[in-house]
């Protein structure tokens, strides 16, 4: 493990230490504080506040577990443990959010008139701003890190403020006009914790299944892999996820078909070892297209199949394309877009073109996918 990496652990602990510690105090104090003014608003708040050091105290073992150091059953890591970690912590949200709703409901039905006084509107002000401070800490670090544990966490944190505000609203308009209406504002509170636990959850599964990767990331490794002279084109970046900032990948570059093989192991070892270097990406494949050097007739052949290929909507992109006139074929790949709704149809309508247009030559049509940029 790189002193990055231990760096970005140490962040991410020390962050979520400071949440515990936070955490606990607000949640001693509102405690005593809800059960003393028999406030169900404050009590659900301070449980709430327990929920959240629960949820630093995952996060820390997530942490932990996802720095473990790869192995024979895991050889690419356990990264993706802190997923898990940000699974367990949305749903620790929407668990919190939902038992809320329900305490809400039966004070709704059975109320009980709270007694506030200047103590327990001292601390909910004191809590507000804690919250606030906490969570646009913990989740400013999240982003930093590129941690979804933190970046949850931060999140919770904040909503907690605005529970908190609105517990503060209640106790006031109890206070200046002797309507109780802390149970209605936290049954509202709580539809918004569960709609973000929701979210929280949806994200988190989306990331575990595999999502298309930083549209950014993608197009300045290709930026890079391109800055080498002999490079005359890079396709096909595919990046695989075992956790944040921990990625593998394959890419194809094109370039002279007159290369020999030595030239080409040299030119990717160089390649590899640069994009390790700038973006902590391991390229365990490299691919290669061979670009036609030395035919005339291959490049008119190229324009004119890379103008039949773009009369059909949907079609993103022509590339790897080689004349082969001793073999008579014609080989490229193409990108078509998720938004046609038959893929293979119009790669099949496609392939019968080139062969009615060169009826002496054989296509061989590779339908490829766009793995990173939408």
């Amino acid at each position: 493990m790189g002193s990055k990496e231990l760096s970005r652990d140490k962040i991410i602990i020390r962050t979520s230490i400071i949440g515990i510690i936070a955490n606990v105090f607000l949640s001693s104090f509102k405690a005593v504080v809800g059960v003393l003014s028999h406030s169900i608003a404050i009590v659900l708040d301070a449980v709430n506040n327990l929920s959240d050091a629960a949820s630093s105290i995952i996060t820390i073992v997530g942490t932990k577990l996802a720095g473990k150091p790869a192995d024979r059953k895991h050889p690419f890591g356990h990264g993706r443990v802190e997923y898990l970690t940000a699974l367990v912590i949305a749903l620790i949200v929407l668990y919190a959010g939902i038992a809320s709703l329900q305490e809400s409901i039966k004070k709704i039905i059975d109320p009980s008139k709270p007694d506030y006084n200047a103590a327990a509107i001292v601390i909910i002000s004191v809590a507000i701003v804690v919250k606030i401070v906490l969570g646009r800490f913990v989740k400013k670090t999240g982003i930093k890190v590129n941690s979804d544990s933190l970046i949850n966490s931060g999140t919770d944190a904040l909503l907690d403020s605005v529970i908190s505000a609105t517990t503060l609203i209640a106790a006031v308009i109890y206070l200046a006009a002797g309507v109780s209406l802390e149970a209605y504002l936290a049954a509202i509170i709580s539809l918004v914790i569960i709609k973000s636990g929701f979210d929280m959850l949806r994200e988190t599964i989306s990331q575990l299944l595999g999502q298309r990767v930083d549209a950014e990331l993608a197009r300045d490794i290709k930026k890079t892999v391109l800055e080498f002279d002999d490079v005359l084109g890079v396709y096909d970046l595919v990046l695989h996820n075992y956790g944040p900032d921990t990625y593998s990948g394959s890419l194809h570059i094109e370039i002279p078909d007159s290369f020999c093989a030595d030239r080409i192991d040299v030119l990717n070892r160089e390649i590899a070892m640069k994009v390790y270097e700038k973006y902590n990406v391991i390229l365990t494949a490299i691919g290669v297209y061979s670009m036609n050097t030395k035919s005339e007739l291959a490049s008119k052949v190229k324009e004119d199949v890379t103008r039949i290929v773009f009369t059909h909507e949907n079609v993103i992109q022509i590339h790897g394309f080689y004349l082969d006139e001793e073999k008579k074929t014609i080989r490229f790949d193409i990108i078509i877009s998720f938004d046609e709704t038959d893929r293979q149809k119009l790669w099949r309508h496609i392939v019968d073109d080139i062969k009615e247009a060169y009826p002496d030559y054989t296509p061989e049509v590779v339908l490829d996918t766009d793995f990173t940029e939408s």
